[in-house]
C-alpha cells in the first residue's frame, strides 16, 4: 500500500455550506455570491457545498464576505466550514496561488456591522505536541477580546463578525507556523440567532 503523505503546498482550501433559515433561502445565497469577489480563488459548488481554494488570505475573504452578506439582512443564518492546509495531493487551484495578496473583499466585509457566535476546533496533524499548538493559538485569540470560552469539543468566540473571522485566521496562520504539516480547522457560525447564549 503506497504511503500518502502530507503535502507541502502552501494552498488553503475550505469547504463551506451556508444555512439561511427561511424560505428565501436560494435568493439569499445567490444574491450573496453575487456580491462578492471570488477572482483570486479556485471555486466549485456542488448540491452540498462549496469548496474554495488559493491564498489563505483570499480564502478566508472570500468565506467571510459571502457568510456576513448572506445574514446583512437580519435572517438566521448559519454557516459550517472546513479549513485545510497541508492536504495530501490537493493541487487544485495552483494557478491561483500566482495572485497577489490585495484582498477583494475587505471593503465590503468592514461595511457590515454583524454579532455572530462561533465555534471552532483546530486539529494540528503529525505531530506529538499538537496540545501546545492548540492551546497556543487559543491564547492567541483570547488577546483579540472575542474568545468566550471552551465548550465540549471545540471553543467559543462571540463579537463583531469581522473580529470573529480575523481571530479564525489568525489561529489558524498561528498553527500553519508550527511543526504541523497539516493544519484543519472546523467552524460553525451562527448570526441572528433568535435564541439566547446560555447564562443569558
Amino acid at each position: 500500500m503506497k504511503e500518502i503523505l502530507c503535502g507541502t503546498s502552501e494552498i488553503t482550501g475550505a469547504s463551506f455550506s451556508i444555512y439561511p433559515m427561511t424560505d428565501r433561502f436560494v435568493d439569499i445565497i445567490l444574491s450573496s455570491l453575487k456580491k462578492v469577489d471570488t477572482t483570486k480563488v479556485w471555486m466549485k459548488s456542488d448540491d452540498i457545498s462549496t469548496c474554495v481554494r488559493g491564498h489563505s488570505e483570499h480564502v478566508f475573504d472570500v468565506v467571510k464576505a459571502i457568510f456576513l452578506n448572506a445574514s446583512i439582512a437580519g435572517d438566521h443564518v448559519v454557516l459550517n466550514a472546513t479549513f485545510s492546509n497541508g492536504c495530501p495531493g490537493d493541487s487544485a487551484g495552483d494557478a491561483f496561488m500566482a495572485e497577489d495578496l490585495i484582498l477583494m473583499n475587505k471593503e465590503l466585509s468592514q461595511k457590515i456591522s454583524l454579532e455572530v457566535a462561533t465555534q471552532f476546533a483546530l486539529y494540528p496533524l503529525g505531530i506529538p505536541g499538537y496540545m501546545d499548538v492548540i492551546m497556543d493559538q487559543i491564547k492567541t485569540v483570547d488577546q483579540q477580546g472575542v474568545f468566550s470560552g471552551g465548550v465540549h469539543y471545540s471553543s467559543r468566540l462571540d463579537g463583531d463578525g469581522n473580529k470573529v473571522f480575523a481571530a479564525l485566521e489568525s489561529a489558524f496562520e498561528g498553527a500553519r507556523n508550527s511543526d504541523s504539516s497539516h493544519i484543519v480547522m472546523t467552524v460553525t457560525m451562527s448570526a441572528n440567532s433568535p435564541s439566547r447564549k446560555e447564562g443569558q
